[in-house]
């Protein structure tokens, strides 16, 4: 049974700058609280990562993960093949500007090997979610000059 989350964030930036920033996949350990290591398998040629392997922690459970990436001009995909403890992941980056702003959409889904119940993933899949994009917010503005409150 899939897993699927959703999350929306506002961020003080164009869409350009919060796709650079998925795409410096080797920083991910750095502002993403899931991720301990993370490491460019190949690149397009454009330089941007194809396949990417990363270890993630979530819920007590570590995986090793091969991402496959795709690009386009407001959005990121990655799908995962299938780990010890997922039959696959699913993972989409949506960038609509707004306003000299870019919402950014976030949606998961995930096919986990084990059968959980709802009610024991709906926390912490809302509170994993929203720690991700709010620090990838963070760390957007940070490169971009631009501090939490929006000032330059």
């Amino acid at each position: 049974m899939a897993i699927r989350a959703s999350r929306e964030v506002v961020i003080d930036a164009p869409p350009q700058a919060i796709i650079d920033q998925i795409a410096d996949v080797q920083s991910f350990p750095t502002w993403s609280p899931v991720h301990k290591r993370a490491e460019v398998i190949d690149t397009y040629p454009d330089g941007r990562p194809h396949h990417v392997k990363v270890t993630v922690k979530l819920m007590g459970i570590t995986d090793d993960e091969v991402l496959e990436y795709h690009w386009g001009p407001n959005w990121v995909v990655w799908d995962a093949d299938a780990t010890a403890a997922q039959h696959g992941q699913h993972v989409e980056f949506t960038m609509r500007p707004e306003a000299g702003k870019t919402r950014l959409r976030l949606d998961i889904t995930l096919e986990p090997k084990a059968l959980v119940p709802d009610f024991v993933l709906k926390r912490p899949r809302e509170n994993v979610l929203a720690t991700v994009a709010e620090s990838l917010r963070q760390q957007v503005m940070a490169n971009t000059g631009v501090d939490r409150a929006g000032n330059t």
